[in-house]
């Protein structure tokens, strides 16, 4: 908190108010609000009541400035208004709080009052019922209760406390603004008095600017006024010029008719020449295709002769070898020795040769030296007296003259003539006759003593009659070679070239073999320039590993001729990572002045390598800035200097001399001869060089040259001229006394330092007018310099006025455009003289000389201006000056002087172009464009001129755009740039528009377009997708959605799709379809579809790049044929080994037909061949392997229809509009597959086949990672449910590594299984393709009711029965038999409580009684075997019993696969000891014997077996209520025969049953009551009943009779008949 008396600002008040929560809180300052209130407000209260009052008395005075304490006082006033009105905010809102809390908690008193109450009234009613445990509970919360209720008073008083102290801070806050109010007021006052004068302000400014705005319009009227004004003069001056023109026209129209006649005539001319010209270069090509046809042949036949001479002398040498073995000699060696022989002959010949010829040299040089020596000497002594009256240009030009009348000049030489034709006739054979004359110097009679000696034989001594073949003699045969043998030498180099071998490895990086040199040097080569004897010199090179890896390299060494020199300072700095370098220190002591060549040789660990190493001693490399000096025109009399620069960029100096062509000199006087004939031999070699090359330019010339050409020609004419005389001026040696008219300067000689140059001056002082042409050379002491040649002209006239440009070149011009020049006239004249400037009257209309005539004063210059405007015409207007197809104009212009009759004349140079831009095409029509795409069209700009033009496409439409650099840029000349118009439709519309390009000279070139803009009903929420990188047989999905926003027809809200300017389409449902291209990859789904309004349709696009199907054809064909014929290689030789064998069979079938087999056709192949076959998946997987990668960009068109597609029928199509169409842009970017399956011949699709259920089947797949770098594999999540498993999942695969998966399948069910497993990684995924078939044991068996009863069998005898188990399924199906009473569990079973002992009901044995011996009673064949499908097999069960007993049993299982449980079959039995046997009735013990074993042979037992046994037969008679007849009740009983093998004296079995009379008069009916049985056979006795009338129903009828049977023993039955009524339903 800050003192009251220091100013506060709004932000420090807002601060320092108390914040008010929502909880309940306590103040623990009740007098904050009092004591924040500023102590300011107290002190400046009656202040403020005073300026209330002061304001009242003042109200109708002007307003006076206020001082600066006024103004503070009153900010301070507003400040502690603001502060009080705040806090009176806070304060009542604080109150409302707080007396909201004290409502509240009134209330919650009052309610636990209440709760207090009700608790006490139930303590008293469960005090009284004596249930203490309640009473406990309830005080327990009344005292709670009571605690609250203490709580809520105490926070009562506070509130009320708290309250009435905020309530006394509002009093004084109240109090506070009552002071405060006259203040209040005032201020109020004071912001109404303000906001009046601000008012008045605002008008009086507002005035202000309306009449600035009225004084801006007046200028502006004005200014249109005056530009009415200036385009109405400058329409006049156009109308006048208009006029003028159009009367120019008429006069050139009369000039252009005679004119175009002379342009015809001699465009004729040219066409025949230039025909004729044809003729002869298509004659000369023909001549020269026969001239090489016959070198060729020619060629041909020298080859031939060659290899027929080579073969010739293979044999002699062949011949030559044998003779010498026969002889016993040693044929390796002589012909060695005879190779030696050849080479040092001709190494003597060529020494001859070279001996002779530089002989012949000498001697000519001599020769011409003494001749020239001769000479000179002649005229030193004899000098003629022509040679003081005439001077050299005299002399030729009488020369000349001469020759051309065809007069002889006696007193020249020789030489002199050989020159002159030479410079004269232009026959290249006679120029060279000259040259090769004037290069020998000697007589005629020389060279015929020298044409007598020519004819030698090619070897020396081949025509002497003394020569005699070589022949090798005994001590070469017998001598060995001193020192080592060849053998001893090539050792160590081949134990070198094994060591470096060794070292050196092959560098392969990711399947890429480094080749090429391993280290790169820098410098590349090693070069020691200018160096001095004795000094060392040093410099450092850097090798960089430039292989793929780790490299190595060592310093092998220098050339043998460089190690007395150079020194190699290298440290092997060990392995080096690819791009890193080591340093190498190269020491250069010379210690001979000689050049020095070499190599440092390296080895690496790929290969040796070797830098290159050169040394240069210092030399002079002397050279003249330029060969010709050309002084221009000069008046006789006047001096003029040139200066040449004679520049030596060697580090060797020497001393140089100027002087003339024709002067001689020593440059010293030591100097023997033969260096001074050298020297000029030196310079005779390179004019004769400069000759001949001239000579040849000149050939080339004759047989076909351009216009352009002609000029170049006349100039070499003139150097070739020059150099003549050149030559000439060498061989003659004419010393020219008279003064020249250019000669030297004063520096002539000298010494030229290296590195340095020297300017000589040439001087030029007219004497007569003409042409002035000196020869000059440069000659050095150092006779390794040649001497250097060069020219200088200069022209003196004696006219006083002259043109310093002869030639002006405006450079490149364009048609329509002016191009000014100055040219200025200079006068040597001392008095004024008048000029007069003409133009040729053809260039009249194009080029102007202003002022036409004016006045030069005496030595001074005058300018005139050259304006040059040509216009289209001057192709037609200047022919003979203007070449129409180069467009270089040559304008003679001619300056008149007065009193004077040879003009001054110069020339005006200037190539002529267009300035035209030629757009191509000129219209182009968009066609129909929706909003949603952009159409782009192809433009050609060509630039018809001969200048570069910047050029720009200006006030382009929004919806078009030009590209690139949109559309603006610089063109060359005669180029042609190719722009794409982008034109995008912003709304539906039909568009014309026109594209503006302009050059730099704001020339317009425009082109019309015209398009339909198509707003389309629906649109797309994408229009391109750039699918990643997907290897091959992979798939990448994206979604985007098909939209349609056309909800209403209101056109203000939005705007309405429609085709150009028609209706707009209506609102509602609306159907797409994408067209796909044929064999495209990529998949769209759904590809049909409607779309209501307001709605969207997600569409995914699937991208999933194959193999063309016909290229997987072709390479299935190759390897099907690839597979044919190596099947036909063994087959035929199979057919060889049978022929062979089969030869007298042959013999005997030789005229009957044989079948050929042929191969099938291609198309017959592809038939054949499908997408199943294995040829067909392994030429995909080859192709897989080697696939590079492909790049495809599809656009996939999307028509629109109204309608629903559930609303049209099944034929009818929708009306699609071709102009509603969308279009979807996929990039679609294919790469080789990082993984693939090297197993299973690459196919991805595993085909487990056919798996039983329950039974599993595992596959092993071959994974090889084919990419440059280490993956990381995830693998798509497999049913879990479902049949097929990954066993052996991986992470990582490395490059070029392979790894094995491991899959196995096991079917639950019978189903077709097909799954895929996707292995993931970041270059792609490889899809695998699992299938496999589920198949169930469909077993049969021909047992109804799975129980097999064997029948009764006499005890220790066996029976046989036959049953069968159908495969249905198509599987071999593995099974096996297994009797219940031999299976593991049987033992266990045994031990527990006997199953007799048990209820009926809980009896679930299946094993009855068994036989004594421990033998099985059942057996079944066979126990094992296979099932193949669609079979049967057939089983044998024998039963044997070896006593008797009616309850043998058992349970036969048939496992299938060792688990499945397919059949259980019962198996049932009696034995008897006796071979009769009774079945039927009721059972009277239990189906399980007694655990003693009674035989039947005990005397013990006998009697018990002989009493009667009872049969009990019960019988049920259903009595109806109803009238329906009653049934009487039946049973049967079975009397057998048991067919024994056993011999026995009765074959059959006699039964009989007593008291069937007594039985009927019961009521019971027994047919038959006695019979005979045979063996094998059983039969039935029949028993029914009928209750007799005297029957009680309540009583059950029970009566008995005896059954006796007669075997071979006699048993007696008793047979017990229970009788019983049962009332029916």
């Amino acid at each position: 908190m800050e003192e009251g008396t220091s100013p506060l600002s709004e932000e420090d008040l807002v601060d320092n108010a108390p914040a008010v929560d929502d909880e309940r809180v306590e103040l623990e300052d009740p007098e904050f609000g009092l004591e924040s209130i500023p102590q300011g407000v107290e002190d400046t209260s009656d202040l403020g009541c005073c300026c209330s009052m002061q304001g009242q008395k003042q109200s109708g005075k002007k307003m006076k400035k206020t001082t600066a304490n006024d103004k503070v006082q009153a900010f301070h006033l507003r400040k502690s208004l603001n502060f009080l009105d705040k806090l009176h905010e806070e304060k009542d809102l604080f109150i409302q709080k707080t007396r909201e809390e004290l409502r509240v908690c009134h209330q919650r008193m009052d309610f636990l009052s209440k709760q207090q109450e009700s608790l006490a009234a139930e303590i008293s009613t469960e005090r009284e019922a004596n249930n203490m445990a309640a009473v406990g509970r309830l005080q327990a919360a009344s005292r709670r209760l009571h605690t609250e209720l203490e709580n809520e008073r105490g926070l009562k008083s506070k509130l009320t406390a708290m309250l009435k102290e905020i309530e006394n801070a509002m009093w004084h806050i109240e109090l506070q603004k009552g002071q405060f109010e006259d203040v209040r007021k005032q201020n109020e006052e004071e912001a109404e008095t303000r906001q009046r004068c601000l008012e008045v302000h605002t008008a009086q400014q507002l005035h202000k600017e309306k009449e600035a705005m009225g004084k801006a319009e007046r200028n502006r009227l004005l200014r249109a006024r005056k530009s009415l004004h200036v385009q109405r003069e400058l329409g006049l001056r156009h109308q006048k010029l208009v006029e003028d023109a159009q009367r120019n026209h008429k006069v050139a129209v009369k000039f252009l008719k005679a004119s175009l006649g002379r342009i015809r005539e001699q465009e004729q001319k040219e066409a025949m020449e230039s025909h004729e010209h044809m003729k002869r270069r298509m004659e000369a090509v023909l001549a020269l295709k026969n001239s090489i046809t016959a070198s060729r042949e020619t060629l041909k036949k020298f080859q031939a002769w060659g290899q027929a001479r080579a073969e010739i002398t293979e044999q002699k040498a062949l011949a030559e070898k044998e003779l010498i073995l026969a002889q016993g000699g040693d044929a390796f060696k002589h012909f060695v020795h005879q190779r030696r022989r050849q080479e040092l002959e001709a190494q003597r010949r060529a020494f001859e040769e070279e001996q002779k010829l530089r002989k012949q040299e000498i001697i000519s040089r001599i020769l011409k030296e003494e001749a020239e020596e001769e000479n000179r000497k002649k005229r030193q002594h004899h000098p003629s007296k022509s040679a003081d009256q005439w001077t050299l240009r005299d002399k030729t030009w009488s020369y000349i003259s001469d020759f051309c009348e065809g007069k002889t000049a006696p007193s020249m030489t020789t030489n002199y003539l050989l020159e002159s034709e030479v410079a004269v006739h232009s026959n290249p054979s006679c120029l060279l006759k000259a040259v090769s004359s004037e290069s020998m110097q000697v007589d005629l009679g020389a060279i015929n003593a020298e044409e007598d000696i020519l004819a030698e034989p090619e070897i020396p001594g081949l025509w002497s009659e003394e020569y005699k073949p070589y022949q090798v003699p005994k001590e070469d045969t017998d001598q060995k070679p001193v020192g080592r043998t060849k053998m001893d030498r090539d050792i160590p180099a081949c134990t070198m070239e094994r060591l470096q071998s060794a070292v050196v490895h092959k560098q392969v990086v990711s399947g890429r073999e480094f080749k090429g040199r391993p280290f790169n040097s820098r410098p590349e080569v090693i070069y020691f320039k200018d160096f001095d004897i004795g000094k060392v010199y040093k410099k450092k090179i850097t090798l960089i590993n430039a292989t793929y890896t780790i490299n190595y390299c060592k310093l092998v060494g220098v050339e043998e001729n460089l190690k007395d020199f150079i020194h190699i300072d290298f440290d092997p700095p060990g392995p080096m990572s690819a791009g890193m370098s080591c340093e190498v220190l190269v020491t250069f002591k010379p210690m001979i002045n000689k050049d020095l060549e070499g190599n440092v040789s390296f080895l690496a660990q790929t290969g040796g390598f070797s830098v290159p190493l050169k040394c240069s001693t210092k030399k002079c490399s002397l050279s003249l800035d330029k060969e010709l000096i050309d002084f221009g025109s000069y008046v006789v009399g006047e001096t003029t200097s040139r200066t040449i620069t004679l520049t030596n960029v060697g580090g060797l100096g020497t001393k140089f001399k100027f002087l003339l062509d024709s002067e001689f000199y020593e440059m010293n006087e030591s100097q023997p001869v033969a260096k001074r004939s050298s020297l000029f031999a030196y310079e005779e070699k390179s004019v004769y060089d400069k000759l001949l090359t001239n000579l040849s330019e000149q050939q080339l010339d004759s047989n076909g040259s351009s216009p352009l050409d002609i000029q170049n020609r006349k100039e070499s004419k003139k150097l070739d001229e020059g150099d003549v005389t050149t030559v000439a001026s060498v061989t003659t040696m004419v010393p020219s006394e008279e003064q020249a008219e250019i000669t030297l300067g004063e520096v002539t000689e000298g010494d030229i330092g290296p590195f340095s140059s020297i300017k000589v001056p040439i001087i030029f002082a007219p004497v007569i007018p003409g042409e002035v042409q000196t020869k000059f050379k440069v000659m050095f002491k150092n006779s390794q310099c040649p001497t250097l040649y060069f020219r200088a002209v200069g022209i003196a006239i004696d006219v006083p006025v002259w043109v310093p440009r002869t030639t002006v070149d405006l450079k490149i011009c364009t048609y329509d455009r002016l191009y000014q020049d100055s040219i200025t006239v200079r006068t040597r004249s001392k008095a004024a003289l008048r000029l007069k400037f003409e133009v040729c009257k053809e260039l009249r209309g194009h080029i102007e000389l202003l002022p036409e005539t004016g006045y030069i004063q005496a030595l001074s210059s005058y300018s005139v201006q050259l304006k040059f405007l040509p216009r289209h015409s001057l192709p037609e207007d200047a022919r003979k000056y203007f070449n129409k197809d180069s467009g270089v104009l040559e304008a003679p212009m001619t300056i008149w002087v007065a009193d004077q009759i040879k003009p001054v004349g110069f020339t005006v140079q200037a190539t002529v172009t267009t300035s035209d831009l030629e757009i191509s095409p000129s219209e182009i029509d968009f066609g129909y464009c929706t909003i949603y795409e952009a159409i782009r069209t192809e433009i050609s700009l060509s630039n018809l001129s001969l200048l570069p033009q910047e050029f720009g496409f200006v006030g382009l439409p929004k919806f078009v755009d030009i590209q690139p650099n949109d559309g603006f840029g610089t063109i060359l000349p005669l180029e042609t740039l190719q722009f794409d118009v982008i034109f995008q439709p912003t709304k539906a519309k039909e568009y014309r528009f026109e594209l503006i390009c302009k050059s730099e000279i704001n020339r317009c070139f425009k082109v019309s377009c015209q398009a339909v803009g198509v707003h389309p009903p629906l649109e797309l929420s994408h229009y391109q997708i750039k699918f990643a990188a997907t290897a091959l047989y992979g798939t990448s999905v994206s979604t985007l959605y098909v939209i349609n926003s056309h909800l209403s027809m209101n056109k203000l809200t939005h705007s309405l799709p429609r085709i150009g300017s028609e209706d707009a389409s209506p609102v509602g449902p609306t159907s797409f379809e994408f067209l796909m291209p044929p064999n495209s990859p990529i998949t769209i789904s759904p590809s049909v579809g409607t779309v209501l309004p307001g709605k969207r349709c997600l569409v995914q696009v699937a991208f999933q790049p194959v193999l063309p199907h016909e290229i997987i054809l072709e390479e299935a064909i190759q390897l099907l044929n690839k597979e044919t014929k190596s099947f036909r290689k063994e087959t035929a030789q199979r057919k060889e080994i049978w022929k062979q064998s089969l030869s007298v069979v042959r013999v005997h079938n030789r005229d009957q037909p044989t079948h050929v087999s042929t191969t099938h056709s291609p198309e017959l192949q592809r038939q054949e061949l499908s997408a199943s076959s294995n040829q067909y998946q392994a030429a995909q997987a080859t192709l897989a392997r080697a696939f590079q990668g492909k790049f495809d960009k599809f656009v996939i068109p999307c028509v629109i229809a109204r309608g629903d597609i559930k609303d049209r029928k099944a034929t009818e199509p929708l009306s699609f509009s071709p102009h509603n169409t969308l279009y979807l842009e996929l990039w679609c970017p294919a790469v080789a597959p990082s993984i693939v399956v090297t197993s299973n011949k690459g196919k991805t699709v595993f085909n487990f086949g056919d798996i039983a259920v329950g039974h599993r089947s595992i596959k092993k797949i071959s994974l090889q990672n084919i990419s440059s770098e280490d993956l990381f594999m995830e693998f798509s999540v497999l049913n879990p449910s479902g049949p097929f498993v990954l066993l052996n999942p991986s992470r990582k695969l490395c490059s070029g590594e392979t790894q094995v998966l491991v899959l196995s399948f096991a079917p639950h069910e019978s189903i077709l299984a097909q799954e895929t497993l996707d292995i993931i990684t970041k270059r792609g995924t490889l899809t695998l393709t699992l299938t496999g078939t589920g198949v169930a044991s469909m077993i049969t068996c021909s047992i109804q009711g799975n129980v097999l009863n064997m029948g009764y069998v006499l005890a220790r005898e066996s029976v046989s029965v036959n049953f069968k188990l159908y495969n249905e399924s198509s599987l071999p199906v593995k099974f096996w038999m297994q009797l219940e009473s031999l299976s593991a569990k049987r033992a266990e079973a045994q031990q527990q409580v006997p199953r007799f002992l048990t209820s009926p009901e809980q009896r679930t044995e299946v094993v009855g009684t068994q036989n004594y011996n421990g033998q099985s009673v059942f057996s079944v064949v066979p126990v094992e075997g296979f099932m193949f499908p669609g079979k049967a097999q057939e089983f044998t069960v024998t039963f044997s019993p070896d006593h008797e007993s009616l309850f043998f049993s058992d349970q036969l299982q048939v496992v299938l696969f060792e688990k499945k449980l397919s059949h259980q079959i019962l198996l049932k039995g009696a034995a008897r000891e006796h071979m009769m046997f009774v079945e039927g009735g009721d059972p009277l013990d239990v189906p399980v014997e007694s655990l003693t074993v009674i035989p039947a042979f005990d005397p013990e037992h006998k009697e018990e077996a002989e009493k009667l046994k009872p049969i009990l037969v019960t019988l049920n008679y259903i009595q109806f209520d109803t009238d329906m007849p009653n049934i009487p009740a039946t049973r049967e009983l079975q009397v057998g025969c048991i067919r024994t093998t056993q011999p026995s004296p009765r074959k059959t079995v006699e039964f009989s049953m007593d008291g069937i009379t007594w039985l009927q008069h019961k009521g019971f009916s027994i047919e038959p009551s006695r019979g005979s049985v045979d063996r094998g056979q059983t039969k039935t006795i029949n028993i029914s009943w009928v209750p007799p009338a005297d029957f009680d129903p309540d009583h059950p009828f029970m009566v008995s009779a005896l059954l006796q049977l007669r075997g071979d023993i006699k048993e007696t039955y008793k047979v017990i008949f229970v009788a019983h009524v049962v009332a029916g339903l």
